[in-house]
């Protein structure tokens, strides 16, 4: 319930910041112009290192199917 309070007085003053009587919109849009490369550059870091471990999930359940499947497969002799 705390955290929602919090979470509701942040937004309100978020908002009110933004309005004339504190004019801070021109400093939120150079804030925000100024982080998005470097969140850009965060965000394709994340998704390199969840698109390799993808790749290395991928190529481990084929060795493991393979191995299942010479391991189902009955010997002839």
């Amino acid at each position: 319930m705390v955290a929602l309070i919090v979470g509701v007085v942040l937004i309100a003053f978020a908002a009110f910041a933004c309005v004339p009587p504190l004019a801070w919109w021109g400093d939120v849009l150079n804030f925000l112009k100024g982080s998005l490369p470097v969140l850009a550059a965060f965000i394709g870091l994340i998704a390199i290192f969840i698109g390799v471990a993808d790749i290395k999930d991928r190529l481990e359940a084929k060795k493991e199917e393979a191995e299942e499947a010479k391991q189902a497969t009955p010997k002839k002799e």
